[in-house]
């Protein structure tokens, strides 16, 4: 299992950006995609979740109206879509596999958040 975050990087408030995770080594469809984040000094948290078949999705309360998390499973990757982005959006974000007891993370990619 394979996970690859991109599209992090520095923007300021108000603004957009839109992080990709590229998957391999598994049934991508199978699995239940997910966004956590990790500020400096906090624990993870969970951003957004989608079912594998792209009908079920939740978002943290910070992030609902904001943010939107979508796949194509076609290419294997899971998007997390921000707009909006306010400073404590800075953090690193990771993107999360899972099927029942399997779970498989990526190497996370950095989003800051500043004028």
């Amino acid at each position: 299992v394979q996970l690859v975050e991109s599209g992090g990087g520095l923007v300021q408030p108000g603004g957009s950006l839109r992080l990709s995770c590229a998957a391999s080594g598994f049934t991508f469809s199978r699995y239940y995609m997910s966004w956590y984040r990790q500020a400096p000094g906090k624990e993870r948290e969970l951003v957004a979740g989608i079912s594998g078949d792209g009908r079920n999705t939740n978002y943290a309360d910070s992030v609902k109206g904001r943010f939107t998390i979508s796949r194509d499973n076609g290419k294997n990757t899971v998007y997390l879509q921000m707009n909006n982005l306010k400073p404590e959006d800075t953090a690193v974000y990771y993107c999360k596999a899972t099927r029942g007891v399997l779970a498989s993370w990526g190497q996370g990619t950095q989003v800051t958040v500043s004028s």
